[in-house]
């Protein structure tokens, strides 16, 4: 009987092991739904232009922020708002967004938006930005990778409610 006890505690111990580590799995996939990012685009720069912007809609189930953005296009991507204030739209770089959980917040020219800095190239039509978004929710960082097409404004209006053209 005692010969059995060893390979019985092995067998438990490698059971709660395998139990933490889908734990530790489904939370890290739970926060990785936590931001739903949709409509996101670039704007492309004009010849010798070294500054561009991006776009995108972010909402989440769950209070979160967004504390840090990285791109391959640039080493310095910042969060700005933009408000009009006495007739003078005001630019200004905010450390991090708070996401409310159920509200959609639109990043779009004229209001918040992404700053791409000192970038590498020029920003072309019909090529992608890859960006990595990292979000805190509580002690909790996470990172989510999208990858984000180099388009006109006029290009970005929403094309998919075909059922609204008048004849």
């Amino acid at each position: 009987m005692t010969k059995l006890l060893p390979i019985f505690s092995l067998l438990s111990l490698s059971r709660f092991f395998l139990s933490l580590v889908l734990i530790a799995s489904s939370a890290a996939a739970r926060a990785g739904d936590a931001v739903s990012i949709e409509n996101a685009w670039v704007r492309p720069t004009a010849a010798g232009q070294d500054v561009g912007a991006a776009y995108m809609t972010l909402s989440s189930k769950q209070d979160v922020t967004l504390i840090r953005v990285a791109s391959d296009a640039t080493s310095s991507v910042e969060i700005h708002s933009m408000s009009m204030q006495n007739g003078v739209m005001k630019m200004r770089m905010l450390e991090n967004l708070a996401i409310k959980a159920g509200k959609a917040y639109k990043l779009e020219p004229g209001g918040f938006h992404l700053m791409l800095f000192d970038l590498k190239k020029p920003l072309t039509v019909g090529q992608y930005v890859n960006f990595e978004l990292t979000f805190r929710r509580g002690n909790t960082e996470f990172k989510q990778a999208i990858k984000a097409p180099i388009k006109t404004p006029a290009d970005t209006e929403d094309h998919d409610h075909g059922h609204h053209h008048h004849h």
